[in-house]
């Protein structure tokens, strides 16, 4: 097939068209070579166009013949400040609504898209007494005290986490997560429009070679190993106990190629959603952990109490949903690919 793949010079992108002509996919890169993600001045690796997708109107002649589109193209982060709104709104949702409408002009009908853990908010949560409960936001007063766990709202107690499955209910709490809801909603509703067939697939924190190093887009992996290259311990914040799922880029880049084949094979007017993650939690502290025991420093993290106001206590993924129906399982566990990671080639 022939893959159109925006973002295809970035973190996930370069990995991804690597694993797709591998499996013998032709490729289209194209790349706006944003700031945020790439090194200043940019310069395009060879073979890429410089593009802009929310002026994917002014180039849909490079989407005739393509069979599907891998779009990775975004502005990530969570949203440093309210300041970043427009930011996410024009690349994130202009530029995915640009896209689609580009490609339903030229005649592609299969659609793949990056979405976000971030969609869901905070994870799911059960009392060991009343059940199943979805937890308020935690309030400053709450933070300020060191109290992170969230708590049941019938009787007190802390929650416990459980995974969360894809047909959770969204509940953006960033203006990144915002812009990626509002993607997942723009492939839906051209996959019944055009008509065509969309997958979005919900990353998870992904980390590995070619990550950005210690910027505010960065992810906390890479923050934490940015510090010990600077000579300083790893900070990390509340009390170190929140849970994630990390995944390895070339986990991502394989389910990636997965979803590409898979998509061609669906009805048209759908649109489905998978999380990609790795089905091993750990928590921030433990991720700190990982990340200087692959490194020569020796440097222990540093528990600071610290937050950010806006940040969900744990979210944590099923993968049995991408496993049964897309055939992806991650192969590459925290505790290798993080120490791993603490050596890996970074981008500046």
């Amino acid at each position: 097939m022939t893959v159109l793949v925006t973002g295809a010079a970035g973190f996930i992108g370069t990995a991804t068209a690597t694993a797709l002509r591998a499996a013998g996919h032709d490729v289209v890169a194209v790349d706006a070579m944003v700031p945020q993600a790439h090194v200043r001045p940019a310069t395009a690796p060879e073979g890429v166009h410089v593009l802009d997708v929310r002026a994917a109107d002014d180039w849909v002649g490079l989407l005739r013949g393509v069979d599907v589109v891998c779009h990775l193209a975004a502005m990530v982060g969570a949203g440093v400040t309210v300041a970043d709104l427009p930011l996410y709104a024009a690349h994130n949702d202009l530029g995915t609504a640009s896209l689609l409408a580009a490609m339903a002009r030229a005649g592609v009908p299969r659609f793949v898209q990056a979405s976000s853990m971030v969609v869901y908010g905070e994870g799911r949560y059960r009392c060991p007494d009343h059940g199943h409960q979805t937890p308020a936001p935690r309030t400053v007063e709450d933070l300020d005290a060191g109290r992170f766990d969230n708590a049941c709202p019938r009787c007190g107690r802390v929650l416990d986490w459980e995974t969360v499955t894809e047909d959770a209910l969204l509940d953006p709490r960033s203006s990144y997560a915002a812009s990626k809801v509002a993607q997942e909603h723009y492939a839906t509703a051209w996959a019944r429009q055009a008509p065509g067939s969309a997958i979005s697939l919900r990353y998870h924190n992904v980390y590995g070679p070619g990550m950005p190093r210690n910027t505010p887009y960065s992810g906390v992996a890479a923050i934490f190993r940015s510090a010990m290259e600077a000579g300083r311990a790893p900070v990390v914040f509340e009390d170190g106990g929140q849970v994630r799922d990390f995944v390895h880029v070339e986990d991502v880049a394989r389910a990636n190629v997965a979803a590409v084949e898979a998509v061609g094979g669906r009805d048209h007017g759908s649109h489905a959603a998978y999380n990609v993650c790795s089905g091993e939690p750990v928590t921030i502290l433990d991720v700190a952990r990982m990340v200087t025991a692959g490194s020569a420093a020796s440097l222990s993290p540093v528990v600071s109490g610290e937050y950010r106001l806006g940040d969900v206590r744990h979210v944590v993924a099923s993968p049995a949903r991408a496993a049964d129906e897309l055939g992806f399982t991650a192969r590459v566990g925290p505790m290798e690919g993080l120490a791993r990671f603490a050596r890996d080639p970074l981008r500046a």
